[in-house]
């Protein structure tokens, strides 16, 4: 899966380091002073390197977590996010890293601990229920087996008071979570958008059905679950078809079992969306209705609202109107 790892200076002898390396025992290993030597250049083919990434490992400086807009969360009062990991395994033809990063290979910042150390300080900080979402810049299980982030953080978590972590995810690389206890304060977040459009836009991506089957085995099992309908994408029959993708998923999961769902409309900074154009001349999908708002592209506010309102209220037939959330978006 890796032939080619970029080994930062000053991360050879990090436990995660030694970890990666022996996984791939045949990978080629180049060296460099720092991962944005290798990452940041501009005259870089995203579509060509992800055909076959490398994979970087490096040590992330400055800033390990951030705060989200109180929008973005799913009632927690304090929000979070962290990045161990930048870019995806799959390629969703929406999705702004392929715009934001001008690389497709992965880096992975092997100093774990310090992570846990400023998420350890926030967290005592707090003395409300605190939120660290995952899954941003990545995907949080993708690359499980390489990364073994999930085995690594939730046990930390689970030590922390008031504290919860989302774990966001498209993928059913599930086994570490089968292995271990479910946490209390965690959830496994699983994205979704209806069949027909998974199948057009989210190349590499497990089959919806697969991500189902993976959802209800981890529900099963105790852990808390839930669903994140981000983005939604405007379509023909675009009631019938969220209708039916709800109705496939409450076949096998509860109601109940669901701690919280998410709704959030397609949107993307003007900057990164021009980048994406230009990989993709010919798409339909960036021919779509879509306006531009203070540097934001989008669908206009009216079908914004719609397309929400609909979701919203089909998913009142399933479950408690509280256990919805919907990303706001402030332009104005």
């Amino acid at each position: 899966m890796i032939d080619t790892i970029y080994l930062e200076e000053g991360v050879e002898s990090l436990p995660k380091t030694e970890q990666v390396l022996r996984r791939f025992p045949r990978a080629s290993v180049i060296r460099c002073k720092h991962y944005k030597e290798v990452f940041n250049p501009s005259a870089q083919s995203f579509r060509l390197q992800k055909k076959k990434p490398a994979l970087i490992l490096a040590k992330q400086t400055g800033k390990h977590i951030h705060s989200i807009p109180p929008s973005y969360g799913i009632g927690g009062k304090n929000n979070f996010y962290f990045s161990h990991l930048l870019n995806c395994l799959y390629d969703c033809r929406y999705c702004f890293l392929q715009g934001m990063y001008p690389s497709a290979h992965y880096v992975l910042f092997v100093n774990f601990d310090d992570f846990k150390e400023e998420i350890k300080k926030m967290a005592f900080s707090c003395s409300e229920d605190t939120w660290f979402f995952s899954g941003y810049d990545c995907d949080s299980l993708a690359l499980e087996s390489i990364t073994g982030f999930a085995a690594d953080f939730l046990p930390f978590f689970d030590q922390l008071p008031n504290t919860w972590i989302e774990l966001r995810t498209k993928s059913v690389a599930i086994e570490s979570l089968k292995k271990t206890k479910p946490l209390d304060r965690a959830v496994v977040a699983f994205s979704f958008t209806p069949d027909e459009i998974s199948s057009q836009l989210e190349h590499g991506v497990p089959r919806v059905d697969a991500r189902i089957k993976a959802m209800s085995t981890l529900a099963d099992k105790g852990w808390k679950v839930g669903l994140r309908i981000d983005p939604l994408i405007d379509s023909v029959d675009f009631e019938a078809r969220y209708s039916a993708l709800f109705e496939k998923i409450f076949d096998h999961v509860s109601g109940e079992s669901v701690h919280s769902v998410s709704l959030g409309a397609y949107r993307m900074p003007s900057g990164f969306m021009k980048k994406i154009e230009k990989q993709y001349p010919d798409d339909a999908f960036f021919a779509a209705n879509l306006q531009t708002n203070n540097g934001m592209i989008g669908y206009g506010e009216d079908t914004e609202k719609r397309l929400k309102q609909i979701c919203s209220d089909l998913l009142e037939s399933w479950m408690d109107k509280s256990k919805i959330f919907t990303c706001e978006i402030n332009n104005k």
